[in-house]
C-alpha cells in the first residue's frame, strides 16, 4: 500500500480530560465521510505519540494528524523532528484539537470545531513554521527538545513543574491563573545571564520567555511579538517583578502589551543561551512540559515543519 497520500492518525485518548477517547467515534466518521484515506493509532502512555510518528514516518507516511492538546502536539511534533528518514519539512502536520488549552492552534487560526478541521485539511494548503530546539540540564545529564510554540523560564518554569501532578492544569486557563497566584508566595527571580545574539543582559528575571507563536498558559502571550516563520525567536525578558507587580502586569500578558511593562523587555534572537549565576539553576518548560534548568541553548530551525493552516 502507498502510504504517501495517506494520513497517520494518532490519537491520546486522555486528552481534554478523556475527550480524544470520546470525540474520536465523530472524527473518524468526518475523516471517512471526506473521503480523506487515514489509518489511526491510539497512544498509551505519554511520550508514546512521538515514537507513532517517527515510526510512522519510517513506515512511509509523510501526512500526519494529532488528535489532543498542546501536550499531544508537542510531542508528535517531536517524533517527526526525531526521525532522520526525510527532512522534517517533507512532512505535512496538523492537529484535530480536543485539549483544554489548545494554545498553539491560536496562531494558526486551525478552529475547535471537528468539521471546521476536516474540512481545512480537505482542502490541502499548507505553510511552514520554524521549530526550536532547546537543550537542557536535568539530573545532571544533558537533554535535548523540540518545541513549537512556546519556551518559559524562571517562574513559568516553576509553574510549570507545579502541575505536574495536577493532570497539564496549565493548559486550562483558571487553573494557570490560581497556580500563578498560589506559587507567588514562594517564589524569587534569579540571577541569571542571557545571552541572545551579540547582546549579554544580566539581571534577576521574573520571566524568560523564548516563542515561536504567541500563545500560552490557557491564552496569554508571553510572546506577542512572535512571527512563526520569520526566523528568529521572540525573546522576552521580565525583571525583577514584586508580588503587587506581578498582580497588576497580569492583564498586560493577556492583551499583549506586556511589552509596555517597565520592567519588561522584547527582543528577537536566532539564538539564546541562559546561564544562572548564582548556584540555583533557572528552571525551564516548553510547550507547557517542565524539562530541567540550566545551562539552556535555543537553536533556530527554520521552516522546519509543513502545517496545514485555513
Amino acid at each position: 500500500m502507498n502510504m504517501l497520500n495517506r494520513w497517520q492518525v494518532i490519537i491520546n485518548p486522555a486528552a481534554g480530560n478523556g475527550q480524544g477517547k470520546k470525540k474520536w467515534a465523530s472524527i473518524n466518521r468526518l475523516l471517512t465521510e471526506a473521503g480523506i484515506e487515514f489509518d489511526h493509532s491510539f497512544s498509551v502512555r505519554r511520550g508514546h505519540a512521538a515514537v507513532i510518528a517517527r515510526n510512522a514516518v519510517r513506515e512511509g507516511y509523510r501526512k500526519i494528524i494529532a488528535v489532543g492538546g498542546d501536550g499531544t502536539n508537542n510531542e508528535v511534533m517531536n517524533g517527526i523532528m526525531k526521525q532522520q528518514v526525510v527532512a522534517s519539512s517533507e512532512i505535512t502536520y496538523t492537529i484535530v484539537p480536543v485539549g483544554t488549552g489548545n494554545d498553539w492552534i491560536k496562531t494558526h487560526k486551525i478552529p475547535k470545531n471537528t468539521q471546521k478541521v476536516v474540512d481545512i485539511i480537505k482542502q490541502g494548503k499548507t505553510s511552514y513554521q520554524d521549530i526550536g530546539l532547546v537543550t537542557y540540564l536535568t539530573n545532571g545529564q544533558q537533554g535535548r527538545r523540540y518545541f513549537m510554540n512556546v519556551a518559559g523560564m524562571a517562574y513559568d518554569a516553576v509553574v510549570a513543574k507545579a502541575s505536574e501532578d495536577r493532570q497539564g492544569f496549565t493548559s486550562n486557563q483558571i487553573m494557570y491563573l490560581y497556580l500563578v497566584m498560589s506559587c507567588l508566595r514562594s517564589f524569587e527571580p534569579p540571577r541569571g545571564k542571557v545571552c541572545f545574539d551579540d547582546k549579554i543582559d544580566e539581571d534577576n528575571y521574573y520571566l524568560v520567555n523564548v516563542g515561536i507563536c504567541k500563545y500560552s498558559g490557557g491564552g496569554m502571550q508571553f510572546v506577542p511579538h512572535a512571527v512563526c516563520d520569520d526566523g528568529q525567536f521572540a525573546l522576552t525578558l521580565a525583571r525583577n517583578f514584586s508580588t503587587m507587580e506581578v498582580l497588576k502586569a497580569v492583564p498586560k500578558f493577556y492583551n499583549g502589551k506586556c511589552g509596555d511593562h517597565p520592567k519588561v523587555d522584547l527582543y528577537h534572537a536566532k539564538s539564546i543561551r541562559v546561564e544562572a549565576l548564582e548556584n540555583q539553576a533557572i528552571l525551564l518548560e516548553v510547550d507547557g512540559e517542565f524539562l530541567g534548568g540550566t545551562p539552556v541553548e535555543f537553536t533556530l530551525l527554520e521552516k522546519a515543519l509543513r502545517i496545514i493552516v485555513p
